[in-house]
């Protein structure tokens, strides 16, 4: 028998019977307090303990949710279901762009980890800044740049170039020089 009205009908019946709001936020938050728990072993080998805790989080999270009685108007369940999605587009993203650069031949391991996880962590903190409402687009993060800030940026960057210029020692390397190198080091063949 076919499936009659496709994944839609299906997503429908997610959101309907409570496997979005309840179910999936539930399973979530225990399985990743209990891995917590059983890694940093914090109340020992008591594997009874942990499900017991895990449990009451993954209560604690999800109940108030489904009656309707998180103060401030700070819904867990809600911003994680806004921003999860987001948060995949991000992983997706940084394994492309893994595979980019390993289809190349780089050796990304120890050069361009750092950078992609820096970039990583500041979206998934822009994203659910944005499931929280605390800003709702990059105007709301850079509100105070404009073009006086741009004008006086570069000024200083150029007077900065000038003084470090007069002031270096003759024959002195520059740590500019190092950056590029290992920019460079990031797109050769190994």
């Amino acid at each position: 028998m076919v499936f009659e009205g496709g994944f839609a009908k299906l997503g429908y019946y997610f959101q309907a019977y409570g496997v979005m709001d309840f179910l999936l936020p539930f399973l979530l938050v225990f399985t990743i307090v209990f891995a917590i728990m059983q890694k940093t072993k914090i109340l020992g080998d008591k594997k009874n303990f942990n499900v017991i805790i895990s449990l009451a989080f993954a209560l604690i999270f999800v109940v108030p949710h489904i009656m309707g009685t998180y103060p401030l108007g700070y819904d867990p369940v809600q911003v994680m279901n806004d921003s999860l999605p987001s948060i995949a587009l991000v992983s997706v993203a940084a394994i492309a762009l893994l595979i980019l650069m390993g289809i190349f031949g780089t050796d990304f391991s120890k050069s361009a980890a750092p950078f992609i996880a820096i970039a990583a962590i500041a979206f998934v903190g822009y994203i659910f800044g944005s499931a929280l409402n605390i800003w709702t687009g990059p105007s709301d993060v850079f509100y105070w740049w404009t073009t006086d800030v741009t004008e006086l940026l570069i000024i200083i960057l150029i007077f900065g170039l000038i003084v470090f210029f007069i002031v270096r020692e003759p024959g002195q390397k520059t740590g500019g020089a190092e950056m590029l190198k290992s920019v460079g080091k990031l797109f050769e063949k190994k």
